[in-house]
């Protein structure tokens, strides 16, 4: 996997477009006009999470209708900002989903599965809560 991150100057100055060697892009801005690095490492967590959670709910042939991953996280008061705490509660819906299944997906895919919260789970406290609604 390769990427290029490019300046893209500005006003402010702090615009990066990004492009993968497969040819998808990310604009990303730290002065708040688009997506900040940190927010897109959030978004990624979830993201990453999601994706084996629907999959892990597929696979035990769960009715599955939606999976939304609701994130609260924390940053460190002094540079280097990095994340301290993260939350990830993950709010599925469908037709006779079983709590066990759910539970165990989030856990396969917080323990084994998901890359980005693997990477970060040495330095970032990373708690994780789910609910079922009808």
């Amino acid at each position: 996997m390769k990427a290029n991150v490019k300046w893209v100057p500005s006003e402010d100055g702090l615009a990066f477009d990004g492009t993968m060697d497969s040819g998808e892009t990310l604009h990303l801005d730290g002065s708040k006009k688009a997506l900040s690095p940190m927010q897109a490492v959030l978004i990624s967590v979830g993201a990453c999470s999601s994706v084996d959670v629907v999959e892990i709910m597929r696979k035990a042939r769960q009715g599955i209708e939606s999976c939304e991953c609701v994130l609260d996280a924390t940053r460190a008061e002094s540079p280097p900002r990095v994340f301290t705490h993260i939350n990830a509660h993950y709010v599925v819906s469908g037709t006779n989903v079983n709590e066990k299944h759910l539970a165990r997906a989030v856990q396969l895919s917080t323990e084994k599965y998901c890359s980005v919260m693997l990477m970060l789970n040495d330095k970032v406290d990373i708690k994780t809560t789910y609910e079922i609604k009808s």
